[in-house]
């Protein structure tokens, strides 16, 4: 795998590309700017791109005048064809779907870094070292009987369905309004 530069210009973005990467777009190119080009733009064999639309953005954004590229091929040098360009496409964004945050590890690598502004990309509520209470950290064991609403920020549907679990096994009742 060969990376090279080229003219942000020659890199032609996929005129069907199905996903909506416009709100990506600023914290990737703050990304850009603090870390460098870590990842190339993928491309076919006529510069069209197949991973990358976000990164590209981010590029044009930032006015930068090349780009980091690598073409899409199989390890023997042989281009992909373009049903293969068209399942990686897909292939690519759906697999970074798929994985999940371990919060508390998330939150051990976020704590580390001191010297970062971790909101520029996208970690607002875990990088903020407020005193915001964590599910674990609630205490239960007042007697409440009067009905009261809670405002409750998660990060995640999943924090949020920890929360609403354990009060109810608690014997509260839990709703959503």
């Amino acid at each position: 795998m060969k990376v090279i530069t080229v003219p942000v210009d020659k890199v032609i973005p996929y005129d069907k590309n199905p996903r909506n990467n416009d709100d990506a777009v600023e914290p990737t190119a703050k990304s850009i700017k603090q870390f460098g080009w870590q990842q190339p733009i993928v491309v076919d064999k006529h510069n069209v791109i197949v991973a990358g639309h976000t990164r590209y953005k981010a590029a044009k954004k930032l006015k930068l005048k090349e780009v980091p590229i690598i073409y899409a091929k199989h390890k023997d040098g042989t281009w992909l064809t373009d049903e293969e360009v068209n399942a990686y496409r897909l292939a690519d964004n759906k697999t970074g779907e798929l994985a999940e945050w371990d919060d508390d590890l998330l939150a051990d690598d976020l704590g580390d870094i001191t010297d970062i502004d971790m909101s520029d990309f996208g970690f607002d509520e875990l990088s903020d070292d407020s005193d915001d209470a964590n599910v674990n950290d609630l205490d239960l064991s007042d007697d409440i009987t009067d009905k009261f609403e809670l405002k409750v920020s998660c990060n995640d549907e999943k924090s949020l369905e920890r929360l609403f679990d354990r009060l109810k096994g608690e014997g509260y009742k839990c709703d959503i309004l």
